[in-house]
């Protein structure tokens, strides 16, 4: 926002050119700041009471890099002077603004634009004050009237959007955006954002797969259709991202949406990059591991699973995806202390008492094989059944070869 322009003191005609007044408006009128402001300094110590040299010093002021909040105080004296002195109160309010004073500055911007209602630039900035100051609802009405009077300002038309927005009203700034889009494409990527927002993801995705060129938006609408469930169509979009602008969060969308797509050769590479990016992420291990798993890469699985266990102990899911690679590995020792974790943590499946069963009638220890047996067929209740056959099976033939003994 730029500050209007110094007021016009009937001083500068009536006094002579080594009086400060004179020197002072010269040198504001050269652009030397600091010359203008000490010249001013001096004639409205002569003459405190003349606003209009207040007001010129407090512009002076505002020109000069860190002096902000001496401009300030300089425009304040202006207005105890004259309250209703629609530069001084546009000035202050567009200075405040500057410094993110949005509150202050909408107080004084409003009273400006209902001195001059009929201006674009005080309608305006107040209408994009109070936006800041998170009163989009008050905004609304003062944005609309800017439009109104500058149609052309693309600045109030994108702050009357996004106040609409702000305002729950995100129907009626769909249009507006669109209609700023057809000059600014990019400003349809704002209202993707929204529309994911207010949970219309399809057509955010939409919106952002018509920027082939730009690889976020491609990366965010390959994530929301692997997330709707459309992994293949997802895979497109984010190899083009990850091709464009690799990225650790691009990479994870891409090697997920060839895991869920059963393309593991080219899922793992992806993985293990991003293991390797970010060895302390526990989920991503997690992944990786099952990719390898997919792979019958059972010993590097094994050694992923045990990492996260290891750091994660409470994670009954890690020690039992862990049991599971150990069992395929033949490391009875190893997996029936997972499953014995598992158990410890209060997590065991019918699926685990299977486990439990199968490795310890392997090592011939038959009467809690039996147990685990029994347990399994106790709680599978039905839901695996050809599990359950070879466990009566084998519960039979446990059972009859101890009556023998």
């Amino acid at each position: 926002m730029t500050l209007a322009v110094p007021l016009l003191s009937f001083l500068l005609l009536q006094a002579p050119v080594a009086n400060p007044a004179a020197e002072g408006m010269k040198a504001l009128e050269d652009q030397r700041w600091d010359a203008a402001v000490a010249a001013l300094s001096k004639a409205v110590e002569a003459q405190p009471k003349e606003y209009a040299l207040r007001f010129n010093l407090a512009f002076g002021l505002s020109m000069i890099a860190g002096r902000e909040a001496d401009a300030v105080a300089a425009y304040r004296s202006v207005l105890e002077l004259k309250p209703d002195l629609y530069e001084a109160q546009l000035n202050l309010g567009i200075l405040l603004f500057n410094m993110k004073q949005f509150a202050d500055a909408a107080v004084l911007l409003q009273q400006a634009a209902a001195q001059k209602p009929a201006e674009f630039r005080p309608v305006s900035f107040a209408g994009e004050a109070l936006l800041a100051a998170g009163m989009a609802d008050k905004a609304v009405p003062l944005l609309r009237k800017a439009v109104e009077l500058d149609p052309k300002s693309r600045d109030a038309a994108i702050a009357l959007a996004r106040a609409l927005a702000k305002d729950g009203k995100l129907a009626e700034a769909e249009p507006v955006y669109r209609k700023l889009a057809e000059s600014t494409p990019e400003t349809l990527l704002e209202l993707a954002t929204l529309l994911e927002a207010a949970g219309r993801a399809p057509e955010a995705a939409e919106i952002y797969g018509k920027f082939p060129d730009n690889a976020a938006a491609r990366e965010r609408a390959g994530e929301i259709l692997l997330e709707s469930g459309k992994a293949a169509d997802a895979i497109p979009q984010l190899e083009a991202s990850v091709k464009q602008s690799p990225t650790p969060a691009n990479r994870f969308a891409l090697a997920m949406a060839y895991f869920v797509t059963k393309q593991y050769d080219k899922a793992e590479p992806l993985f293990a990059a991003a293991v390797k990016d970010d060895p302390n992420n526990l989920s991503l291990r997690m992944n990786y591991a099952r990719v390898l798993r997919q792979q019958r890469k059972y010993a590097p699985a094994a050694q992923e699973f045990a990492r996260v266990a290891s750091a994660k102990p409470d994670s009954a899911e890690a020690w039992s995806d862990l049991a599971g690679m150990l069992i395929l590995l033949e490391n009875h020792p190893q997996a029936l202390a997972a499953l014995d974790r598992v158990r410890a943590l209060n997590a065991e499946t019918p699926a685990h008492h299977y486990f439990r069963a199968i490795i310890l009638d392997k090592n011939k220890l038959h009467e809690p094989a039996l147990a685990s047996y029994e347990k399994f067929l106790e709680t599978s209740g039905g839901k695996n059944p050809d599990e359950e056959f070879k466990a009566r099976q084998r519960v039979r033939i446990i059972k009859k070869e101890r009556e023998k003994r």
